[in-house]
C-alpha cells in the first residue's frame, strides 16, 4: 500500500496521540462539578453502610493495628472512619482522589470523625503514594473508573511495601444494569492486574453477589 504525501502527516499525528481512555462510559457523571455533586450524594447516602457492609469488608482484607492503608479513589471518604478504627492510633490512613471537590468532602468526613488522615491529590495516571509506604491499598468501586489501568497499577505497586496487598472491591460486569459501565468482569480484572506485578491471593463474592472482592499481593 502506498501513502500520499498529504496522508502521511495525518498518520504521524494519530500515532503521537495518547492511548485511548478506557472508562469513558463509567466516567460520564464525573466530568462536571454538578455531576460529581450528584455522585457524592450517592456515596454519602445514609443507607450506604447497609449496602456496602464496610465492617465485613475490613474483616476480609486483613488490616491490623499499626498498618498503613490507602483508600484509592476515596470519594467523600466513606471508608475513612472504618479504616482508621482498624489500623488504630499507631497506624496511618491515606486518602487519595483525583478530584479536589471529592477530597474536600473527604476532609469534612475526617474532621467530623476527628480522624488523622493524609490526603493525596492523585491524577488519572498515578495515585502518587510515597514509595514503599503502604501495607494495603483499597480500591473500592473505583477500578472500573481507571482510564489508564496499567499506569495506575504501576503507581500503586510502587507505593506498596514489598509483599503489600492490593484489594479490589468492584461490581461484576455480568448482570450489571449498564453493561458498558463496567469495563471487565472479575476474571479479566484478575488477569489484567496479575500482568502488572501482582499475584492473586483470593477472589470471592461480596455484598450478595453484586460485587466481588479480589486480593492481590505485590510481587
Amino acid at each position: 500500500m502506498r501513502f500520499t504525501a498529504a496522508f502521511l502527516p495525518a498518520v504521524l499525528a494519530a500515532a503521537s496521540l495518547p492511548a485511548a481512555q478506557v472508562a469513558a462510559d463509567a466516567n460520564k457523571g464525573y466530568r462536571t462539578e454538578e455531576g460529581r455533586a450528584r455522585v457524592a450524594a450517592t456515596l454519602g447516602a445514609h443507607d450506604r453502610e447497609a449496602r456496602q457492609k464496610p465492617r465485613e469488608l475490613i474483616a476480609g482484607i486483613g488490616l491490623k493495628p499499626g498498618m498503613t492503608v490507602a483508600d484509592i479513589g476515596t470519594g467523600v471518604g466513606f471508608m475513612l472512619p472504618y479504616l482508621a478504627e482498624s489500623v488504630g492510633p499507631k497506624g496511618k490512613v491515606i486518602a487519595e482522589d483525583i478530584f479536589p471537590d471529592f477530597l474536600a468532602k473527604a476532609r469534612e468526613t475526617a474532621a467530623t470523625h476527628k480522624l488523622t488522615v493524609e490526603f493525596i491529590h492523585g491524577t488519572e495516571r498515578s495515585v502518587r503514594l510515597p514509595a514503599g509506604s503502604t501495607d494495603v491499598a483499597l480500591v473500592l468501586d473505583a477500578y472500573h473508573h481507571f482510564d489508564y489501568p496499567a499506569e495506575m497499577l504501576a503507581s500503586i505497586r510502587a507505593g506498596l511495601k514489598p509483599g503489600g496487598r492490593l484489594v479490589i472491591v468492584d461490581f461484576y460486569k455480568r448482570g450489571f444494569r449498564d453493561p458498558d459501565h463496567i469495563r471487565l468482569d472479575d476474571g479479566d480484572v484478575a488477569d489484567e492486574i496479575q500482568k502488572h506485578g501482582f499475584t492473586l491471593i483470593e477472589s470471592k463474592p461480596f455484598t450478595e453477589n453484586s460485587q466481588y472482592m479480589a486480593i492481590f499481593r505485590r510481587k
